[in-house]
């Protein structure tokens, strides 16, 4: 097991100490999860998949966390488990460009609640859920780098029963706003370019909808809680150049779509309002909640939910 997290550390290009986040905080969280299962599969013959919830701001490290949780699910506890990613389910380009036109421009970028085929979701994991021995489908995966959804020819192709389903991304868990909370601009974005809070109102009003039927699927969550939202542009100036680094070198595809420092600032603009939200309401009500420090370390493991119990 030591060997495939060192391989994977490396070929992650991550620093050496985090090893010790996987061992010390990942790993108990892993053997949490196979416990729950073993003591349900005890109690009830049917096999349904255990569903994890992700969630954490961009650049927190939920897509990293998510692939050794799954790692060490596969290999130590022997659990066959797949990753999906919400930012997998993104509306393609076109289709955000429709929402942009008729609702407000803003829609045109990918990212908030409303840009997503949340019901490609919905069925993804219920066809997983589903999926028996020898039966097999296929799993959509989207493109940053050129802001499209990739074609179905390259989607990752998976085979069943699976054990657990890992969903991960940046408004996993989350609920929606009260309205009153919607009336006034929270950064300059919305001031300029969403004055009478149209905008808002429909990511609201989706996140609302679908997206509840999507995370009520979720046997138990885990968040990874950012010090505050400035840390978010630094962490993700830092994932956008791992993006371009994983690029192959002297590209000349016109149709990557990359972006500058300035271009990344106004880009979590689009965030703020629900990662402040997530961070205000989702520590206590996560299962596992991973505080994180400023430079993406974990300082702590706590675990809101138990503090609850009797």
């Amino acid at each position: 097991m030591n060997s495939e997290i060192n391989e994977k550390i490396a070929r992650l290009k991550l620093p050496e100490h985090y090893k010790n986040t996987v061992n010390q905080y990942l790993s108990p969280i892993a053997e949490e999860i196979a416990t729950s299962i073993a003591t349900a599969n005890k109690s009830n013959s049917s096999h349904s998949p255990f569903i994890l919830g992700v969630q954490g701001s961009q650049g927190s490290g939920k897509s990293t966390c998510s692939e050794f949780i799954q790692l060490l699910l596969n290999k130590k506890h022997h659990l066959k488990t797949v990753v999906l990613s919400i930012d997998d389910f993104y509306l393609t380009r076109a289709e955000r460009q429709h929402l942009a036109t008729e609702i407000h421009p803003l829609l045109a970028t990918r990212g908030v609640p409303g840009t997503h085929d949340i019901k490609l979701a919905i069925n993804t994991v219920q066809q997983l859920m589903q999926l028996q021995a020898q039966q097999h489908m296929t799993i959509p995966r989207f493109d940053k780098a050129s802001d499209e959804r990739k074609p179905a020819h390259l989607w990752t192709k998976v085979s069943g029963p699976i054990d657990v389903i890992i969903i991960e991304g940046w408004c996993v868990g989350l609920a929606a706003q009260k309205k009153e909370h919607l009336l006034t601009a929270i950064n300059e974005l919305e001031a300029q370019e969403d004055p009478a809070g149209i905008w808002r109102n429909y990511v609201n009003n989706c996140l609302a909808g679908d997206y509840q039927t999507l995370f009520s699927m979720i046997n138990k969550l885990l968040m990874l809680k950012a010090p505050s939202f400035d840390c978010v542009l630094q962490w993700r100036i830092k994932q956008e150049k791992k993006l371009i680094d994983a690029l192959p070198k002297h590209t000349e595809d016109s149709t990557l779509r990359t972006l500058s420092n300035d271009q990344i600032k106004r880009f979590i603009a689009h965030y703020e309002r629900l990662t402040l939200h997530s961070l205000t309401t989702l520590p206590n009500q996560a299962n596992w909640c991973l505080i994180l420090e400023s430079d993406q370390r974990i300082k702590c493991l706590q675990k809101p939910l138990e503090k609850k119990r009797p």
